[in-house]
């Protein structure tokens, strides 16, 4: 059985968090992404106390094409030093799980072209 994760990630706006989700779905990187905002963050950064708002990113892929997703979001995301974490999905209906595997898989491409999605 393939291994899951869940990655999340966030941006400074919704624009930006929808180019970046589209992208990893397009690429298969991700199965799906959830943007959930805006969220209110409490942190410290540079050595200062802050706070502020931004959009969450929920990455739903397994962990055999989570090395690819994360240099994706490394290379793309607005942030110079974005968070990007993974948790563990101990758990799932097969269904889902099935549907996450089946939608990261990469596309087989021929010499003349790339297969067609499913």
């Amino acid at each position: 059985m393939t291994d899951f994760v869940q990655v999340s990630t966030a941006t400074e706006t919704r624009d930006q968090a929808i180019r970046l989700a589209e992208t990893v779905v397009r690429e298969r990187l991700a199965a799906g992404v959830q943007i959930v905002g805006p969220v209110t963050s409490v942190f410290w950064h540079l050595g200062e106390f802050g706070t502020g708002e931004e959009w969450q990113l929920l990455l739903k892929t397994t962990t055999d094409r989570y090395p690819a997703l994360e240099a994706h979001l490394l290379e793309h995301h607005p942030w110079e030093n974005p968070e990007v974490s993974a948790v563990a999905v101990v758990a799932g209906t097969e269904g889902y799980l099935r549907w996450v595997a089946e939608n990261t898989e990469p596309v087989q491409t021929t010499g003349t072209g790339p297969a067609p999605r499913i």
